[in-house]
């Protein structure tokens, strides 16, 4: 492979990074004592359930969400800052571009009519697909420090 600049790992390591300062923005931005303490961000996304066109997204967020609205703001803010840490530290990666790519297609599916959000969510799962699939953790990145995932 032929590449400018760097090499094609170190593309992909950057790719990876990338996205995790994605994720940590994701993160960083959220109102943590909106989402912990008047659950505004399960109240949102309860709203845009209960609207969707597709009964398994209503049945299966009332199912596994709603019971647990508290439990799963932490789900998912920690989720974010975990998987941002993980990327950019090239920790445990591939474990952390397939839970991205999850996330990315949980929201995308919850938020099929919002356009902006399906542009943020679809880049965002390519890039992990991208950086699965490149094997982004062979450069730059703990996991190869340490010998993991070879």
């Amino acid at each position: 492979m032929d590449t400018i600049w760097l090499t094609g790992a170190e593309w992909f390591a950057v790719l990876r990074v990338g996205l995790g300062l994605w994720w940590l923005e994701s993160w960083w931005h959220k109102d943590k004592k909106a989402w912990f303490e008047r659950g505004s961000g399960i109240a949102w996304a309860a709203d845009v359930a209960a609207k969707h066109r597709w009964t398994a997204v209503r049945s299966g967020f009332d199912v596994l969400v709603a019971p647990r609205p508290r439990t799963m703001a932490y789900v998912v803010v920690y989720a974010e800052l975990a998987l941002g840490l993980g990327l950019i530290a090239g920790f445990l990666t591939p474990v952390a571009l397939v839970g991205g790519l999850l996330l990315n297609v949980l929201y995308f599916t919850l938020m099929i009519h919002d356009w902006a959000e399906q542009g943020q969510n679809s880049m965002m799962a390519l890039i992990s697909a991208v950086g699965l699939f490149g094997m982004s953790w062979q450069t730059w990145s703990l996991d190869s420090a340490l010998g993991l995932f070879r």
